[in-house]
């Protein structure tokens, strides 16, 4: 499964922490369900890139693809030591389950969702905010890019 993973500034084993994350994140998929993949933008409180993530997570509906991209942007924002973070996607279903405004009925969904919570409880404050896709813009590009990564490493087979 490839994995594309670029930091324009490489985080180091004795990283001082930082405090206040933004997140960007897009999860994608080429029919529903079909090859799904995920992006993750994590930039530090000046607005420097601290990771750009984009993986091939094989076949997944898009809802399935944006959950699995918000827990590893969740993963790596723990990693890279956030207590407070500033969540930006333009999945308006997702922005509305976390909210309470949309009960999560999709069993695919349900342990994702269970997940995000754990994952979310271990952050000093998190503020989600839903964004139009244009603003969602690098995010979306990873995603899109790992897919396309993974059916050309697919199609050299």
């Amino acid at each position: 499964m490839p994995c594309i993973l670029a930091s324009p500034h490489p985080i180091m084993p004795d990283h001082t922490p930082h405090d206040l994350l933004t997140i960007h994140f897009d999860g994608a998929a080429q029919g529903n369900p079909g090859p799904a993949g995920i992006g993750v933008v994590i930039l530090d409180a000046d607005g420097t890139s601290l990771a750009e993530i984009g993986e091939y997570i094989g076949e997944a509906t898009n809802n399935v693809a944006e959950y699995r991209a918000l827990i590893r942007a969740l993963e790596e924002a723990q990693a890279l030591g956030g207590r407070r973070l500033t969540i930006y996607a333009d999945s308006e279903l997702i922005v509305r389950q976390l909210a309470g405004q949309y009960e999560v009925k999709s069993p695919r969904l349900q342990p994702l969702f269970a997940r995000v919570d754990e994952l979310l409880r271990q952050f000093e404050q998190v503020h989600v905010t839903h964004i139009r896709r244009a603003a969602n813009n690098l995010a979306d590009k990873l995603a899109t890019n790992a897919i396309k990564a993974a059916q050309k490493s697919q199609a050299l087979l």
